[in-house]
C-alpha cells in the first residue's frame, strides 16, 4: 500500500472506516446498557469523518482513474455494510493498485 497514491490512501481509509464502523459494536452496549455515552460520541464523530473522507476519495479515484461505475458503486456500498470495506480493500482496491 503506497500512501503517496490516491489508491493507497483509499485503501488506508477503507481499513480505518471499517474499524470505526465495527467500533460501534463496542460503544453501543456502553451507551445503551451502561449509560456511558462518551465513547459512542467519540467513535461516532470519527466514523462520520472517515465515512465522508472514504466516499470523497472513492469519487476522486473514480474520476482520476476512470474507474468503471460498477466498481465505484461497489466501493460506495461497501461503506454502508459492516466488514465490507475490508473486502473492498482486498478484492477491488488491491487490483487497482497494480
Amino acid at each position: 500500500m503506497k500512501l503517496n497514491t490516491l489508491i493507497g490512501q483509499l485503501q488506508l481509509l477503507a481499513i480505518f472506516e471499517g474499524i470505526s464502523y465495527i467500533s460501534f459494536g463496542l460503544t453501543m452496549p456502553l451507551k445503551y446498557i451502561y449509560g456511558i455515552k462518551e465513547p459512542n460520541y467519540v467513535v461516532g464523530m470519527a466514523h462520520g469523518a472517515l465515512f465522508i473522507a472514504y466516499v470523497t476519495w472513492v469519487v476522486i479515484v473514480h474520476f482520476s482513474r476512470k474507474m468503471p461505475y460498477s466498481k465505484t458503486i461497489l466501493l460506495l456500498i461497501a461503506s454502508l455494510v459492516p466488514f465490507m470495506t475490508f473486502w473492498a480493500e482486498k478484492k477491488i482496491l488491491k487490483q487497482l493498485a497494480h
